[in-house]
């Protein structure tokens, strides 16, 4: 029993119910009853890690999910966050972060990462980072593919926040068990390919608004293609580096 998970869920659950948003889930029963999984989630917006938590819920299991140290720093989230175990990541001990989930994983559980790493401001699939697939080597555990649509309509990067009621359909569909194997970048490249197709399969029933900024170019939106996002993403990224290196 995890109360405060539970707890959490149940808030998570009314909010979703006074937002109007409603799910289209399927592929929930490749969600193992038991033992450890990496679960790769595509990452549209910041609410990304709370609808993925949905087809977890149809073997009653909990994700814990890799998140930024910053998150686990707050005086608000963070408390939450240790309580519903999730895993902080920081930028300047990887290894550590790292370590913490191939244990989590031996210990039997699902643990939830972006193998983007950042949103995708294209809203289309990012290079992939080979975390997700190393750690599904080392432990032995399967990787599941989660892909996520409709989720950047509700909050994403860029733009406001859209969390009254506006009935945005979500829709979620759940891979199934790809089993470790190596070289890892090929582990990586077959996670990545599966969860494009898994995208393109989930935009096929999707009613898409021309010119609208949560459609992706390739669907007539107004997002920038996924070239135009790596650029913006180096540009803010070298901007960064920029501001800490004037702060030292």
């Amino acid at each position: 029993m995890e109360p405060v998970y539970r707890t959490i869920i149940g808030l998570a659950r009314t909010v979703f119910f006074v937002e109007g948003l409603k799910f289209t889930v399927k592929g929930a029963e490749n969600i193992p009853a038991s033992g450890g999984a990496v679960l790769a989630v595509n990452h549209t917006g910041y609410m990304d890690f709370t609808y993925a938590g949905l087809p977890v819920r149809t073997p009653k299991r909990y994700i814990r999910f890799m998140a930024k140290k910053e998150v686990f720093d707050n005086p608000i989230s963070g408390p939450i966050m240790r309580a519903l175990k999730h895993i902080p990541v920081d930028r300047g001990a990887g290894a550590d972060s790292y370590q913490a989930a191939v244990d989590y994983l031996k210990r039997g559980e699902l643990v939830g990462v972006y193998p983007e790493a950042t949103i995708s401001r294209s809203f289309e699939i990012k290079e992939f980072k080979s975390g997700a697939a190393r750690m599904a080597i080392e432990a032995g555990v399967p990787l599941i593919p989660i892909v996520i649509w409709g989720a950047q309509r509700v909050w994403t990067k860029g733009f406001p926040k859209r969390l009254g009621r506006t009935n945005t359909p979500i829709s979620i569909a759940v891979g199934r068990p790809i089993q470790p194997y190596e070289p890892a970048a090929d582990l990586t490249a077959e996670l990545r390919s599966t969860m494009q197709a898994m995208l393109l399969d989930l935009q096929k029933d999707y009613v898409h608004e021309p010119g609208a900024y949560w459609v992706p170019a390739r669907l007539g939106g107004s997002a920038p293609t996924l070239a135009e996002a790596d650029a913006m993403d180096a540009a803010e990224s070298a901007e960064r580096s920029a501001r800490r290196k004037s702060a030292d």
